[in-house]
């Protein structure tokens, strides 16, 4: 299949501070029309936290009394996974559903879009926690991360790989090319003093996750990290786009152009996470992100690529997801991200374009 060609479209990484799911929805696809996204409303529902999303149909694990975070069941155990790899090896993705009180946004979205379909656009997004991050946050009663526990991992990286064909089969209702990301923020802790798990083991985690649902429907994976990490790991898993803090972290990023020039030659997409969430503030100009961003497209470019293959294989998001932000700097950061979109590529997005113009306009 021919790799999609983005040419800076634009799009969401998934959590909102807001608390209209409507009116966030409706949003949206007036900003990001070509790449819409399902927002996750954190602050409204507790399910809606990027752990409890995801947790639905993963037998034996189950919500704390307290319920704030997730745990192992360990009574009855056996029977639950052999409930659990029943599902999964019929590939019954109903029994993996995201409940529409986990996922306002997702129905939410979808209906919107059903009401008033596009002829001309052609992608919309999701996105899950991925594995790694899902097992390291649930514990077995002794305190072993999942990640840890090698069974238990097993099941979580094909709980969440079905999760994830559901989730493309829910956002094909659209008539659009479902492009989904899998969350990985525990990626960062990954090789530390925090983390034993071995490189090799995160690959095959990653890899397994996104073939699953690349074989059973045109999903376009993406993997999204909001911290550093070992990047050439990432990409040995084999994303069809790898979405970074290109705001905070394109230096590190950067460090690796031999695995980065293969990639994007190799049909890889870049999604450049170069609207800042955390260390938003107001006052930030397009012209200044652009900026910013010109200094990574400036260095594909001295790498040797063309700045057509440049603009194809590149995507803007935010650094990562906006649920901790104020609701007003979330929204101004959308349309910040809105107009880079057109700064960059004046016309439809995820087409052949223009070729780069960098402006440079001076940081307020």
């Amino acid at each position: 299949m021919t790799p999609p060609h983005f040419n800076f479209a634009a799009t969401g990484v998934g959590s909102m501070p807001a608390m209209d799911v409507d009116a966030t929805c409706r949003f949206i696809l007036d900003q990001f029309p070509e790449i819409p996204f399902w927002p996750q409303f954190v602050k409204l529902d507790p399910f809606e936290d990027m752990t409890l999303q995801y947790s639905e149909g993963l037998s034996p694990i189950r919500l704390r009394d307290d319920g704030k975070a997730l745990c192992v069941q360990t009574e009855g155990m056996e029977t639950e996974l052999a409930l659990f790899y029943e599902h999964y090896l019929d590939e019954d993705t109903d029994a993996f559903a995201i409940g529409p009180d986990h996922a306002r946004g997702l129905y939410t979205l979808i209906d919107l879009m059903e009401e008033a379909p596009s002829s001309n656009e052609t992608y919309v997004k999701g996105q899950s926690t991925g594995p790694i991050t899902f097992a390291s946050s649930v514990a077995l009663p002794d305190g072993r991360s999942l990640l840890h526990v090698p069974d238990l991992l097993d099941a979580v990286v094909k709980g969440i790989s079905i999760k994830l064909l559901w989730q493309a089969k829910m956002l094909a209702r659209t008539g659009r090319r479902p492009i989904l990301f899998i969350d990985e923020p525990a990626l960062s802790a990954i090789g530390s003093a925090f983390s034993s798990m071995h490189r090799q083991g995160v690959v095959a985690a990653l890899k397994e996750t996104m073939d699953y649902c690349r074989e059973r429907s045109n999903a376009v994976m993406g993997v999204h990290c909001c911290a550093n990490t070992d990047w050439p790991m990432v990409l040995e898993s084999g994303p069809d786009i790898l979405n970074f803090d290109a705001y905070g972290y394109m230096d590190a990023f950067l460090l690796y152009p031999d695995e980065i020039l293969t990639f994007v030659r190799n049909g890889g997409t870049i999604a450049w996470g170069i609207v800042p969430t955390m260390e938003f503030r107001p006052g930030l100009t397009a012209g200044s992100i652009e900026e910013r961003l010109e200094r990574g497209l400036l260095k594909l470019k001295e790498w040797g690529l063309e700045e057509d293959e440049i603009r194809a294989r590149s995507m803007l998001t935010p650094s990562c997801g906006m649920g901790g932000m104020p609701p007003d700097f979330a929204d101004e950061a959308l349309r910040l991200l809105s107009e880079l979109q057109r700064r960059l590529a004046p016309g439809p997005a995820a087409r052949n374009g223009p070729p780069i113009t960098v402006t440079h306009e001076e940081p307020s």
